[in-house]
């Protein structure tokens, strides 16, 4: 797969050691920054980063800043774009496996290396339930079309 990361200042180091790993499982990484540990806004990273996972330039995203969640706000404007903030592996398989989210939202500040890599590796390997499971299909598909209502 071809997965966007991008980070603040606060999420670089983290996006660094997920970056290894997704290598290290033969995923291709785009990395849309930001590569110092100077402040950074995180809308300018992060945005981009939306947009390639909307357009279909990617396969997925993953998003670090401090806590995740201004990650995600930025992300989950961005028509196309399910975000999901996740602190432990067990949101990360419902993340993926009810919701089918696209883009993974970590926080820095608030996990550890050794537990986002868990994090990103559940979250990278379940699968969606909708094909086998019709109400999580239809639960996903009413969110698609709330999405699909508000792209002019």
């Amino acid at each position: 797969m071809r997965i966007a990361l991008a980070s603040d200042h606060a999420g670089r180091s983290l996006k660094l050691d997920i970056a290894a790993q997704l290598v290290a499982a033969g995923h291709e990484v785009v990395d849309f920054g930001t590569d110092t540990d100077d402040a950074a806004d995180l809308p300018d990273y992060v945005y981009p980063a939306a947009l390639a996972v909307s357009a279909g330039e990617v396969d997925r995203g993953i998003f670090v800043d401090g806590v995740g969640y201004g990650s995600a706000m930025i992300a989950n404007k961005v028509p196309g774009v399910f975000a999901a903030v996740c602190q432990d592996s067990f949101c990360a398989e419902l993340a993926r496996s009810h919701s089918d989210t696209n883009v993974l939202c970590l926080g820095g500040k608030i996990i550890g290396s050794a537990l986002a890599l868990d994090i990103v590796r559940v979250w990278m390997t379940t699968d969606w339930l909708g094909a086998d499971e019709p109400k999580y299909a239809r639960r996903v598909q009413k969110v698609v079309d709330i999405d699909r209502r508000h792209v002019s």
